[in-house]
Protein backbone atom coordinates (compact mmCIF):
# COMPACT_ATOMS: atom_id res chain seq x y z
CA UNK A 1 0.00 0.00 0.00
CA UNK A 2 1.24 3.66 -1.26
CA UNK A 3 0.98 6.56 0.87
CA UNK A 4 -1.05 8.00 -1.96
CA UNK A 5 -3.28 4.72 -1.61
CA UNK A 6 -3.96 5.61 1.91
CA UNK A 7 -4.55 9.27 1.45
CA UNK A 8 -6.89 9.18 -1.01
CA UNK A 9 -8.79 6.19 0.15
CA UNK A 10 -10.88 8.07 2.58
CA UNK A 11 -11.08 10.67 5.34
CA UNK A 12 -8.72 10.29 7.82
CA UNK A 13 -7.57 11.44 11.41
CA UNK A 14 -4.80 14.61 11.06
CA UNK A 15 -3.49 13.45 13.89
CA UNK A 16 -2.89 9.47 13.71
CA UNK A 17 -3.96 8.27 10.16
CA UNK A 18 -7.01 6.20 11.34
CA UNK A 19 -10.45 6.39 9.22
CA UNK A 20 -12.92 8.63 10.42
CA UNK A 21 -16.52 9.54 9.32
CA UNK A 22 -19.69 10.52 11.58
CA UNK A 23 -21.02 6.91 10.43
CA UNK A 24 -18.10 4.91 12.24
CA UNK A 25 -18.67 7.26 15.17
CA UNK A 26 -14.99 8.15 15.45
CA UNK A 27 -15.12 11.86 15.35
CA UNK A 28 -13.25 13.73 17.57
CA UNK A 29 -15.33 16.57 19.92
CA UNK A 30 -15.20 20.16 20.11
CA UNK A 31 -15.38 21.76 23.99
CA UNK A 32 -19.35 21.88 22.97
CA UNK A 33 -19.61 18.66 21.82
CA UNK A 34 -19.98 19.04 18.06
CA UNK A 35 -17.45 17.75 16.06
CA UNK A 36 -14.06 17.74 14.80
CA UNK A 37 -13.84 16.63 11.27
CA UNK A 38 -10.09 16.61 10.67
CA UNK A 39 -8.96 14.79 14.32
CA UNK A 40 -10.73 10.93 15.49
CA UNK A 41 -12.24 10.46 19.17
CA UNK A 42 -9.06 8.77 20.16
CA UNK A 43 -6.05 11.65 19.56
CA UNK A 44 -9.04 14.39 20.33
CA UNK A 45 -11.76 15.22 22.73
CA UNK A 46 -13.47 18.20 24.57
CA UNK A 47 -11.45 20.39 21.68
CA UNK A 48 -8.27 19.39 22.94
CA UNK A 49 -5.86 16.48 21.60
CA UNK A 50 -5.96 13.78 24.46
CA UNK A 51 -2.19 13.28 24.55
CA UNK A 52 -0.76 17.10 23.93
CA UNK A 53 2.50 16.27 24.70
CA UNK A 54 2.72 13.33 22.48
CA UNK A 55 5.40 13.03 19.43
CA UNK A 56 5.76 12.59 16.51
CA UNK A 57 7.97 9.59 16.72
CA UNK A 58 5.38 8.41 19.75
CA UNK A 59 3.08 8.34 17.29
CA UNK A 60 4.26 6.66 14.79
CA UNK A 61 5.38 4.06 16.83
CA UNK A 62 1.63 3.60 18.68
CA UNK A 63 0.96 3.61 14.62
CA UNK A 64 2.67 0.10 13.85
CA UNK A 65 2.05 -1.47 17.01
CA UNK A 66 -1.69 -1.33 16.16
CA UNK A 67 -1.39 -1.99 12.59
CA UNK A 68 0.88 -5.33 13.24
CA UNK A 69 -1.21 -6.03 16.27
CA UNK A 70 -4.71 -5.63 15.56
CA UNK A 71 -4.47 -5.64 11.99
CA UNK A 72 -2.10 -8.31 11.42
CA UNK A 73 0.20 -5.95 8.88
CA UNK A 74 3.56 -7.47 8.85
CA UNK A 75 6.19 -5.49 10.66
CA UNK A 76 8.29 -4.33 7.87
CA UNK A 77 5.06 -3.30 5.71
CA UNK A 78 3.64 -1.30 9.03
CA UNK A 79 7.10 0.51 9.83
CA UNK A 80 7.24 1.74 5.97
CA UNK A 81 3.82 2.95 6.01
CA UNK A 82 4.20 4.88 9.17
CA UNK A 83 6.64 6.62 8.42
CA UNK A 84 5.77 7.80 5.80
CA UNK A 85 2.28 8.76 6.41
CA UNK A 86 2.12 10.02 9.82
CA UNK A 87 4.45 12.61 9.44
CA UNK A 88 2.17 14.27 6.55
CA UNK A 89 -0.56 14.47 8.33
CA UNK A 90 -2.04 18.04 9.91
CA UNK A 91 -0.76 17.94 13.24
CA UNK A 92 2.68 16.88 12.67
CA UNK A 93 3.36 19.81 10.16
Amino acid sequence: MSTNEVSNDKPRCQSCGMPISESFGNLGTMGDGSFHQEYCSICFKDGAFVQPEQTLQQMIDSSIANMTGELGMPQEQAEQLANSFIPTLKRWQ
